[in-house]
């Protein structure tokens, strides 16, 4: 089975628990894994900006990979974030890492550098001829402050190492642009849940998701249905959660998810600095929206 049909549908880029001494809650990280699972997502994403990687150690990135294998036991398949704007770090990292239980490794464009488009086509060249598994290609210029272009994406779709790319650039055209002249098994998924129903009706894949998180089912039934051509059905659930994307981001991801999280009460509701919780308005707010979902 190929990579672009293995991930069709819905990746969730899981959150990382904290205790109140902020170490990694893995009792809450187990909860969680287990809740997306069994209510319907197709993949995990572990180790990407949702889970809060740049806060955490390399020695906790390696724990949190291999307790998220072991957890999962196979249920579903797992992609791990490695990247950074250090590229031969990245390719060190890359041949250090626990990959073996790994379907493929998202790796984001470099960030803060702002290399030129030729700089990021070499990068991820270096990593695909480097890397022991599948890269996926990340891109997100509102927190890297540089646009991976659909022209280099397309090139880079070339290498046999590359398989797609989690597309979080909020634009349609571009989006488009790659999958009019995507190679055939070249995976092109949502990185924006607001937008994942367009990108699929384009032509997309799926969506590596935030929401996923906490309203899994309903989630990954709009993707479904999506992926199904049955739009009116995707429309009604994709209204539905309109509220929850802006929560989930209108103040900071993945401060927006934990919060939801923490009301539902699967993990405790902290952040490692500089990323803080939300407002208590925002948290009260999510708070109510869950307990309204209880009674309808």
């Amino acid at each position: 089975m190929s990579l672009r049909v293995q991930l069709r549908g819905t990746g969730v880029a899981i959150v990382t628990p904290f205790q109140q001494d902020y170490s990694v809650d893995y009792a809450a990280l187990e909860k969680v894994i287990n809740f997306v699972i069994e209510n319907g997502v197709e993949y995990i994403v572990t180790l990407g900006t949702t889970g809060e990687t740049p806060t955490l150690s390399k020695e906790e990135k390696k724990a949190i990979a291999e307790f998220t294998y072991e957890k999962i036991n196979g249920r579903v398949p797992v992609i791990v974030g490695i990247g950074g704007n250090n590229t031969a770090e990245i390719v060190r990292e890359l041949k250090a890492f626990p990959l073996k239980e790994a379907v493929s490794v998202l790796s984001v464009s470099p960030y803060y550098s702002k290399p030129s488009q030729e700089g990021l086509y070499q990068h991820y060249q270096a990593l695909a001829d480097a890397s022991p598994k599948p890269v996926l290609l990340y891109n997100v210029p509102g927190r890297t402050g540089r646009h991976l272009a659909a022209a280099t994406t397309l090139r880079l779709a070339e290498h046999e190492n590359i398989i797609g790319i989690k597309e979080a650039s909020g634009d349609m055209a571009q989006a488009m642009e790659i999958l009019k002249h995507r190679p055939e098994e070249f995976l092109v998924v949502s990185g924006d849940d607001l937008l994942g129903l367009p990108l699929i009706a384009c032509g997309g894949d799926g969506v590596i998701s935030v929401i996923a998180n906490c309203m899994p089912a309903q989630y990954s039934g709009m993707v479904r249905h999506s992926l199904d051509n049955r739009f009116a059905e995707a429309r009604e659930i994709n209204n539905s959660l309109l509220e929850v994307y802006d929560m989930l981001f209108v103040e900071n991801n993945p401060a927006g998810v934990k919060s939801f999280l923490s009301n539902m009460g699967l993990i405790q509701n902290i952040l490692r600095l500089p990323v803080l919780p939300v407002s208590e308005a925002l948290h009260a707010r999510t708070n109510q929206f869950l307990k309204a979902q209880l009674v309808s």
